[in-house]
């Protein structure tokens, strides 16, 4: 833990000592960057290899499937996935916003009648491909609904959010048979997966109960939790559950709700139960940025996002009983909508290309100085972006494909994949501060060139991005990267490249004239532009443990430096 500080503090020192570098007056300082795989921070958790979205039936539709396929293959450990509706009445047929399942009715004497065969699709899905459900417990069947009418919506990008609140989000007229209904879908999922398997799980419950998801009171929501909870020790007393993925984490009434739910967890009186305290295996919220569209042009904003990051760790960490709790950041986002696209929103304009990529990289390495910063548990953070399946081609949803082509932004995961064993000091000389993003985001007259990077055994990997929140056009720029203390005189060097010509499919689409029925052949010359492109490969010398890669880097460019030895 020492050490680990250490690393941290003197990374902070030497960012916080460039501060003036990144006022507006500052004159633009050659990008220089150095690793030294000697000092280790801290082993390279996974924490991007979990996901999620709106839509559960997507998951076994065809795009859906290719995508899960293709993020399941990134990944050497599992991947976890999100997704809300398990629990909704319906058909079963996808919609913006909307999920079914038919999980739960209730025959004409008011008994409960349960079927799981969609919820069953999904899972299926899931495993088949090595991934592991963050089974999200809700929303409310339409039987069991307190105020079950209007239920189903019919929401489109551009009608108020709100719309999509119906049904679905009011307490249950009976909370046993809630809690019934949470502990035979465990048990089935048991019987049907194995116990072992779904020891591997987290449930959680809900989503967003501060915001528009959830109309009941706070501690409607704590009763609903317990109930929940109980169902599924019940059925499973090894399994893990968590909440309460509270909604802008940050703000004054978040923090509120979120301690509330800890003292309820640790020492308030079970609703269900009637004993101290509820089950808490895990501590879940939510973070997001909030991007403009200033005089035409887009502009992130990260600082919420990293805030919202900064107070969940903070809240966790100031209890004994969850300090060392597993935290899961259940949506992870520059924004918040992500059926929202940019023809009814065009501050979202940044999802189809290299923008999105490039703030992909530069905030999840700032959740790990975060996660160093707090000495806290941190598990994974949910991407909320999957793909919309049968949608207009590059509309701007938050998503990782389109009609089964990558974007950009899938390609940083592919990165993130290659990205094993410790990680290790950087230093950056164009690194924009923890604090400073913290206050105010990437603003200043130069962009954020800095680095995150990794050492295993036979292999180092450096990832280097040239990051603004602006959506300006900007010269190229040379990246200097040294690496030292490589053990072995000889290596092979490779170079994988995300910018404007390469790793990217919407750039591809729009030289064919943006065509919204592209040709097959189109569609296979997207595909291939839509793939992680390696740009170098070479045998090289390794000179007294070092080496040194000279990048050059358009404005929002991801780049990886893999040496294998």
């Amino acid at each position: 833990m020492l050490k680990h500080l250490k690393y941290y503090l003197l990374s902070c020192s030497l960012l916080c000592s460039l501060t003036p570098l990144f006022s507006q007056e500052a004159k633009k300082a050659t990008a220089s960057i150095k690793v030294d795989l000697k000092q280790e921070i801290a082993p390279m958790e996974p924490v991007w290899s979990w996901f999620g979205y709106d839509e559960p039936n997507y998951t076994y539709m065809k795009d859906g499937k290719k995508l899960l396929s293709e993020i399941a293959a990134l990944s050497s450990v599992p991947v976890y996935v999100r997704t809300h509706s398990l629990l909704v009445s319906g058909d079963g047929i996808a919609a913006l916003k909307w999920g079914s399942t038919n999980a739960y009715t209730e025959d004409a004497e008011g008994k409960p009648v349960y079927d799981w065969k969609i919820i069953d699709s999904i899972f299926d899905t899931y495993i088949e491909r090595g991934m592991k459900p963050l089974a999200q417990i809700g929303f409310m069947p339409e039987a069991l609904s307190s105020h079950p009418q209007p239920y189903r919506h019919h929401w489109k990008p551009g009608d108020p959010y709100t719309d999509i609140i119906t049904g679905w989000a009011y307490p249950p007229k009976d909370y046993d048979k809630w809690r019934n209904l949470v502990y035979e879908w465990v048990k089935h999922s048991v019987a049907r997966y194995g116990q072992k398997e779904v020891e591997s799980w987290y449930w959680e419950v809900w989503n967003e109960p501060n915001g528009h998801y959830w109309k009941g009171t706070p501690d409607e929501f704590l009763k609903l939790y317990d109930y929940a909870a109980d169902g599924v020790k019940r059925a499973l007393p090894t399994a893990k559950i968590g909440g309460l993925n509270i909604a802008g984490t940050s703000s004054k009434g978040a923090q509120e709700w979120m301690n509330k739910f800890i003292r309820h967890c640790i020492s308030g009186t079970n609703y269900a139960t009637g004993k101290i305290g509820s089950p808490l295996d895990a501590i879940l919220f939510h973070a997001k940025g909030w991007p403009k569209l200033i005089d035409g042009t887009v502009r992130m904003n990260m600082s919420p996002q990293m805030r919202d990051i900064q107070t969940g760790f903070k809240i966790t960490r100031s209890y004994p009983e969850t300090k060392d709790l597993p935290i899961i950041i259940g949506e992870s986002d520059p924004e918040g909508c992500a059926a929202c696209g940019m023809a009814t929103n065009p501050e979202n304009a940044y999802r189809n290309g290299t923008m999105y990529s490039s703030y992909t990289a530069a905030t999840f390495a700032r959740k790990y100085l975060l996660a160093d910063q707090t000495h806290v548990n941190f598990l994974g953070a949910v991407s909320w972006s999957f793909e919309f399946e049968d949608q207009p081609w590059f509309y701007g949803f938050r998503d990782l494909a389109t009609n089964g082509v990558d974007k950009p932004v899938l390609n940083v995961f592919r990165m993130f994949g290659m990205m094993t064993g410790k990680r290790v000091f950087t230093e950056s000389n164009r690194m924009y501060p923890l604090e400073h993003v913290l206050d105010s985001s990437i603003r200043g007259a130069q962009s954020d060139i800095g680095a995150l990077a990794t050492n295993d055994p036979k292999h180092a990997a450096v990832m280097v991005w040239n990051y603004h929140d602006e959506d300006k056009p900007a010269a190229a720029e040379t990246v200097n990267v040294t690496i030292e203390h490589i053990s072995a005189k000889k290596a092979t060097l490779n170079i994988y490249l995300i910018d404007k010509d390469n790793s990217n499919s919407y750039e591809v689409w729009k030289k064919m004239g943006s065509p919204q029925k592209p040709s097959p052949q189109q569609i296979a010359t997207l595909e291939k532009a839509g793939k992680l492109k390696l740009i170098l490969t070479k045998k090289t010398s390794i000179q007294s443990g070092k080496l040194t890669v000279p990048l050059t880097l358009m404005r929002q460019a991801v780049a990886l430096i893999k040496v294998d030895w």
